[in-house]
């Protein structure tokens, strides 16, 4: 696990197709522990309260939503009470309704190191940068912000939160980076954010949900864990996932079986959407059926076997991934049935002198040669990171009000650089995170908590097969559990339908204590 690409969200760049992933870690893997800070260090900066409201109407043909907007900081203290650091979150709030029965939904992005930018002006939010629908690149300013009147917060207010070294929130007087940057003490910070904010703003009666995407995913789950523990549980109503990796082990560019049998779904969409399949079915549902059940019946078999596979049988499997793929049969031969993501990515429209994307492969981009064993970088990162950051920051000071001599932080290299690996009690094989179990562990505790999982069909970093997987191999009750795959990428949100058909079932998600079972696709 020392790739330390994040999940998820894109960065400015200064290359055609590099984007600040490579720089940070944006799909997520953990990096190496942060070292100890210096005794003589200085303290961090005097806290300093940040709020400013405003008060907004959305229209929605026919009839308006009446809303406030509240930017502020939260402040924690440590255990002396000394100010450790300051939560930036940015809330919409409908005012009358009852509090025990207006939900209010916490959301957050991923990284690690990313500020809720993506999800607050992807989806959720009451406003919607506007990006090309299908791989196209942005382009240069002015961008479309538009209203959104499918804004989740038609069914619950909504907390935006930036975690710590990101957005505007950071650590002051005694606080260390070290107590907030690492996979156990992040998902105990944010935890200790959310309790504080519902005790400030008397929300204990309120139905409560939590979203996350991609490695907020992650800490989702752990959530769960840190707020239903104890005897001064906060019982949450729903957990909304998108994008997530559950378990790092089959989080693209890990080499073993598991991660290139749950990937292979996401290499036959990719090839079927870009026309790269020597015989390309018409029904794409049928054909990732029938990808998927080679991969379990079939291909892991093989990868199992090893050396020991019977030459007539590995020549099968060679061909049937060259069909499945688009790849030759002579590069999956020399591969040794195992392609890596970033080689198929090179690979796969190489006669076209194109790469394809990594957060969502419709995405296309160009090298400086056609030669190379891997891309330089993930054209999707380039081709909408401009419009997000330049359309927010915009509308943090323009209609949000917000102004300070303080930069709000899109991703944070040193958050992403510097995450601690998960605390396990047997210190020799530290490393390892999987928080389904945590997951499955919150449902089993209680038994109204619902979750909803959306993926991507073209998201090579965190596969909707590798979802399915992740969910089927737990514990956790499949009738709670609502799981759609989506014909887009990581951020399946920019492609205009999807984010039409995602509104709708996270409303519905919301809105209905009913439960969809097992997983389909729109």
């Amino acid at each position: 696990m020392n790739d330390t690409r994040p999940f998820c969200e894109p960065a400015m760049n200064t290359t055609p197709i590099r984007t600040a992933c490579t720089l940070v870690a944006l799909v997520c893997l953990i990096s190496a522990p942060l070292g100890a800070q210096d005794a003589d260090a200085p303290a961090g900066p005097k806290p300093k309260d940040l709020r400013f409201e405003s008060v907004h109407s959305l229209d929605l043909s026919g009839s308006t939503l009446d809303y406030r907007a509240v930017a502020e900081t939260t402040l924690l203290r440590n255990d002396a009470g000394e100010p450790e650091a300051e939560f930036f979150s940015i809330s919409y709030i409908v005012d009358g309704q009852e509090e025990s029965e207006r939900p209010i939904t916490f959301a957050f992005n991923g990284g690690p190191g990313s500020s809720s930018v993506w999800l607050h002006m992807g989806v959720l939010g009451p406003k919607l940068v506007r990006v090309p629908s299908d791989g196209e690149p942005a382009g240069a300013p002015p961008y479309p912000l538009l209203d959104n009147p499918r804004t989740l917060l038609l069914e619950s207010d909504l907390v935006f939160v930036d975690p710590i070294g990101t957005g505007l929130s950071r650590i002051v007087g005694s606080g260390s980076t070290e107590d907030h940057w690492g996979v156990d003490e992040d998902a105990r910070s944010v935890a200790r954010f959310i309790r504080s904010y519902i005790s400030d703003k008397g929300r204990w009666a309120s139905p409560k949900y939590i979203c996350g995407e991609s490695y907020g995913g992650i800490r989702g789950p752990l959530l769960v864990r840190e707020l239903q523990g104890g005897f001064d549980a906060m019982a949450l109503n729903g957990l909304i996932m998108v994008s997530p990796a559950f378990d790092m082990e089959i989080v693209d560019g890990q080499d073993n079986d598991a991660a290139f049998a749950t990937v292979l779904p996401t290499y036959a969409a990719t090839a079927w959407y870009h026309n790269a399949l020597p015989d390309r079915p018409s029904d794409l549902d049928a054909f990732l059926d029938e990808v998927a059940t080679f991969a379990v019946e079939e291909y892991v078999p093989a990868l199992y076997l090893g050396q020991d596979l019977d030459p007539e049988r590995r020549a099968r499997v060679v061909r049937k991934l060259s069909q499945y793929t688009g790849l030759s049969e002579q590069y999956i031969d020399r591969a040794n049935l195992k392609v890596s993501t970033d080689r198929f990515r090179r690979e796969l429209l190489r006669d076209r002198g194109l790469v394809v994307g990594r957060l969502d492969t419709r995405y296309t981009g160009t090298e400086p040669d056609d030669v190379g064993e891997v891309p330089s970088g993930d054209p999707m990162g380039s081709g909408i990171a401009g419009a997000y950051v330049a359309s927010f920051k915009g509308y943090l000071r323009s209609e949000l009000g917000v102004e300070t001599d303080r930069e709000y932080v899109i991703m944070s290299p040193e958050a992403g650089m510097n995450w601690k690996r998960q605390e396990e009690p047997w210190a020799a094989f530290q490393g390892y995170l999987d928080v389904a179990p945590h997951l499955a562990r919150g449902m089993a505790d209680n038994p109204d908590l619902r979750v909803f999982i959306a993926n991507g069909l073209y998201d090579i970093a965190t596969t909707f097969f590798g979802a399915e997987h992740n969910v089927r191999r737990s514990t956790m009750d499949l009738s709670r559990v609502t799981m759609i795959n989506y014909p887009a990428g990581h951020m399946m949100y920019v492609n205009h339908p999807t984010l039409d058909d995602l509104n709708e079932d996270l409303l519905e998600f919301v809105e209905d204590a009913g439960t969809s079972v097992g997983s389909s696709r729109r």
